[in-house]
């Protein structure tokens, strides 16, 4: 797919994808929305060991969705794309990747920007970055992920004090908060964010994986479940024992799993 409104980029084993909209606050477009579906679902390559996900300029990281090609329904554009099809899906790719997302809040992190912020493993922020929820006050809201994940990382009078009033917060309230991990100057975003990745690099793949798995497992009922029983299928396979089991059936003979007892 050719990007007209992010960015995609794979180096030295970190994946960056950067919404390209810096004119609208990097608010997002059913075309962006689109193209990020397209990128982080390039991010389970296993060349990628860990994905930063920001925006472009030094005053959004993302405001949520372009309310100016919002209309009754959802959001026109070339893709029409239901909210659970196209920004959940978002959300889905980010909690699901089997490798630690890195949020690089660069500026305001408000409306659907500071959900998908919260939904990534880590956030880094810069020292000017705001952050906040602006639902109530624009006719929506967010039901799933965007609210009980925040839940989890401020608390519950937290969590409905910033959707119920809407206000912004600035980042190094967001720190003491839970909210972000990190706040450093923006002229030291880059170097925070890369020594954070390089820290994952060195860690091992297989159980950085298996262990957000087991957060999914924690927080989201039988669907994290399924995460953390598939991820473990899938090192199964790796094994002799399950090979055994399917040559026997490709060579039409009785599987011996009496070998793997010993």
């Amino acid at each position: 797919m050719n990007y007209e409104e992010i960015m995609y980029e794979v180096k030295n084993n970190i994946a960056r994808i950067t919404i390209n909209r810096p004119q609208v606050y990097n608010a997002c477009t059913q075309q962006t929305v689109h193209e990020l579906i397209d990128a982080f679902s390039k991010c389970a390559s296993n060349e990628i060991g860990v994905v930063v996900f920001t925006g472009v300029g030094e005053k959004a990281f993302c405001t949520g969705g372009d309310q100016s090609t919002r209309e009754k329904g959802g959001y026109k554009g070339e893709y029409l794309l239901p909210l659970e099809v196209g920004w959940q899906k978002v959300t889905h790719l980010i909690r699901t990747l089997p490798k630690p997302v890195i949020a690089r809040v660069n500026g305001y992190a408000i409306g659907g920007g500071n959900v998908w912020h919260v939904n990534c493993d880590l956030s880094i922020a810069a020292e000017h970055a705001q952050f906040g929820q602006a639902g109530p006050r624009v006719g929506s809201f967010d039901p799933g992920y965007g609210t009980g994940d925040l839940m989890r990382a401020v608390g519950v009078k937290r969590a409905k004090e910033i959707w119920y009033l809407c206000r912004r917060y600035t980042a190094q309230q967001a720190l003491e908060m839970g909210w972000v991990n990190s706040v450093v100057p923006m002229e030291k975003l880059d170097e925070e964010v890369n020594q954070w990745c390089q820290e994952i690099l060195e860690k091992s793949p297989t159980a950085l994986k298996m262990l957000k798995y087991a957060f999914l497992a924690e927080t989201d009922g039988v669907t994290g479940i399924t995460q953390l029983g598939v991820g473990g299928l899938s090192l199964y396979y790796n094994t002799d024992e399950a090979l055994e089991g399917k040559n026997a059936f490709v060579e039409k003979r009785k599987a011996d799993f009496n070998q793997f007892r010993k």
